[in-house]
């Protein structure tokens, strides 16, 4: 097996969070499987499920990069359980439009297979995201 193939699931999912808050794509979408599946919980901005690792990175994190400054997603505690990654985080940003500041505890539940995730759900109070950006 590669490389990348030899990760523990873990492992990729922190390469994922380095790379985002780095605001490296090409790096992030290195991290996602071709065939990606990506859910934005329903009532977040975004809400939806994006493929490929391309539709990823177009309509999450780009679009969250003109919308807030400073978005992070900061990778707080990780539960593992085989190809399962549960990833306990906070997000912090300023909205550009309003300049309210947000500060909201998330759960990620990633999935990683052969060195790469295949599949994400984002848990978050999404009600706490709307009013910083209203």
């Amino acid at each position: 097996m590669g490389l990348t193939a030899d990760l523990i699931p873990a492992d990729v999912v922190r390469r994922q969070y380095l790379a985002s808050a780095a605001g490296d794509l090409e790096a992030l979408r290195a991290t996602l499987a071709p065939d990606v599946e990506w859910t934005e919980m329903a009532g977040f901005p975004l809400a939806g499920t994006y493929r490929t690792p391309d539709g990823v990175t177009a309509n999450v994190m780009e679009k969250l990069a003109a919308e807030w400054d400073d978005w992070t997603a900061h990778d707080d505690t990780y539960v593992v359980d085989g190809e399962n990654v549960v990833v306990l985080a906070r997000y912090t940003a300023q909205h550009r439009s309003t300049g309210k500041p947000l500060a909201v505890r998330v759960a990620h539940h990633f999935v990683v297979r052969g060195g790469l995730i295949v599949r994400f759900e984002q848990f978050v109070d999404t009600a706490l995201v709307r009013d910083a950006a209203a």
